[in-house]
């Protein structure tokens, strides 16, 4: 991305308007405004705030300051271009100088080690600009609404402190990686009928998850996406609509065990179908209070478990009877042992030798 210089010695810090010239050129012919109205069939308003640089100059203007002036009219249009490009320039310069205390809310070291950000320019201006390339967006004003806003929600409904800059940042970055995978356009019906088949995969290694549980979902318009949480997140999945017929689901593994692998996933799912598009979640294990985390929770517990088979855990007193019941429910005893954990039913270093770790490096 290459980077505009605002402190080279040629470079002015000021706009000039082409009425600067129509000034020198009344000076020299000591011609009054009201006299070049006349000439130009302008009304003599109109021609003082062209000499003040108040209103543009206009390609048919040029051309009868042409006839009048004898200067072609290209010059007069370059000289209007180029007011209007440096003043351009400058605004965004005050812009940029404005938005530099938000460099110190981005994980810059983090997104350059992950390529996201290039190693130079490193210039404070260069580097918002960067930034504002990363997240696709022309004003800090528009990141604020499209990344901030969700990232401080999630912030305020937890126990902890996540940090906005690298939420969004993380969120950015699963936009990216969603862009490249292939989906269907979003079918809500399809999904549903893909639970029982996602469920099923909670049997099946980590390292064959990944391709089946991409291809599944993408057949109804949803991007699964791995990516590693950028320090400070304190995420362990995100919904986010990309558009009206595809939606990304972000899964950072923050907890690498298959009880909170899924759980996680299928709550995703859970925002996917249940609440409204446009939406973004962001979510850990604690519902924090929202109702529709609630609700999100609920679907991934009852889809895992069903309620139905809920007030048997109770009776699971041994490694045996987990390894049992997962068996009849057709998902991975690890699950089992999260959900009993989480229930208070059994304490939390119980049964962990059933829990297997989720390990995808190579898809972070």
């Amino acid at each position: 991305m290459s980077a505009i210089d605002f402190t080279s010695p040629g470079v002015p810090d000021y706009a000039v308007p082409p009425g600067e010239t129509i000034r020198e050129y009344l000076d020299e012919l000591g011609m009054t405004q009201r006299e070049l109205a006349t000439r130009l069939d302008l009304s003599p308003k109109h021609v003082n705030r062209l000499v003040q640089g108040l209103v543009p100059l206009s390609a048919e203007i040029a051309q009868r300051l042409e006839l009048v002036t004898g200067m072609p009219s290209r010059l007069w249009n370059r000289l209007e271009a180029d007011y209007q490009s440096t003043q351009q320039r400058l605004r965004l310069q005050e812009e940029l100088t404005e938005a530099l205390p938000w460099l110190q809310e981005m994980p810059l070291r983090e997104l350059i080690r992950r390529g996201a950000l290039p190693e130079e320019p490193k210039d404070r201006i260069s580097r918002i600009q960067q930034l504002l390339g990363f997240f696709g967006v022309a004003h800090l004003s528009t990141w604020r609404d499209l990344y901030e806003r969700p990232s401080a929600a999630f912030r305020q409904t937890k126990s902890f402190e996540a940090v906005p800059g690298a939420v969004a940042s993380w969120l950015r970055l699963g936009e990216l990686a969603a862009r490249d995978i292939e989906c269907r356009a979003f079918d809500p019906g399809g999904l549903r009928s893909a639970l029982p088949r996602l469920r099923q995969l909670t049997l099946q290694p980590p390292e064959l998850i990944v391709p089946i549980m991409r291809d599944i979902c993408a057949q109804s318009g949803v991007a699964v996406v791995f990516m590693s949480e950028v320090k400070g997140t304190r995420a362990s999945g995100a919904t986010r609509w990309l558009a009206t017929d595809k939606v990304m689901l972000l899964l950072s593994l923050r907890y690498r065990t298959d009880d909170h692998f899924w759980f996680t996933f299928f709550h995703e799912i859970g925002h996917i179908l249940l609440h409204g598009k446009g939406e973004t979640w962001i979510d850990d294990e604690v519902a924090g209070g929202d109702p529709m985390e609630a609700e999100a929770n609920r679907f991934a517990c009852d889809l895992l478990i069903p309620d139905s088979q809920a007030d048997r855990l109770r009776n699971l007193k041994s490694l045996e009877s987990v390894r049992a019941f997962a068996r009849e429910l057709g998902i991975a005893p690890g699950i089992v042992v999260g959900r009993l954990q989480h229930d208070g039913i059994w304490p939390r270093r119980q049964g962990n030798g059933l829990r297997k770790k989720v390990t995808l490096a190579s898809d972070l």
